[in-house]
């Protein structure tokens, strides 16, 4: 019973070490560590980004959201990837420059990124809690202030759209 109840210890203790999304620090695309503990305590909505995407337009509302809650402990995080049929060809530097000068972005911009397929970064993975892999950009994980996922909306779901925004006022 002893051996049981250590393994099963031990197997707990390794599945939440692994899923620890406040463990993970991402590189941003000026080149400063993003550490997810610095988050702790937000709501936070992840979304994959890309620049030559038809849903790419979704940045500027994107920046809506962040600005209308930002001071309700809330914040938007970018995390572009270039997985989706090469929608995203440009460097992190010409990522942020597109993103903020086009659409205003203010909100943590990550570096480039995988986020399908066996090369996911261990955000995605966590963020996916085994589901299905992302589909196209601009899919977006909900986070509560206590880092658990509360929704994931697809790609067409747009970020100011009533699903989104009452699912975010539920959680601030």
């Amino acid at each position: 019973m002893k051996g049981l109840l250590l393994t099963l210890s031990l197997v707990l203790s390794l599945s939440t070490f692994g899923n620890d999304l406040y463990g993970i620090t991402l590189k941003q695309t000026d080149g400063k560590e993003l550490k997810l503990s610095s988050l702790k305590g937000k709501a936070v909505l992840f979304v994959n980004v890309a620049t030559r995407c038809g849903y790419t337009g979704q940045l500027d509302d994107l920046e809506k959201l962040h600005q209308k809650y930002k001071t309700k402990k809330f914040t938007v995080v970018g995390i572009p990837s270039n997985d989706f049929k090469g929608q995203t060809p440009e460097g992190n530097e010409e990522v942020a420059k597109f993103c903020r000068l086009k659409y205003g972005v203010t909100f943590p911009l990550t570096e480039k990124a995988h986020v399908k397929g066996d090369k996911k970064i261990d955000l995605i993975k966590i963020l996916q809690k085994d589901e299905h892999d992302i589909k196209w950009n601009f899919e977006k994980f909900l986070v509560n202030a206590n880092g658990d996922v509360v929704a994931r909306f697809g790609s067409g779901v747009e970020p100011l759209s009533k699903e989104v925004t009452s699912k975010i006022e539920s959680i601030l």
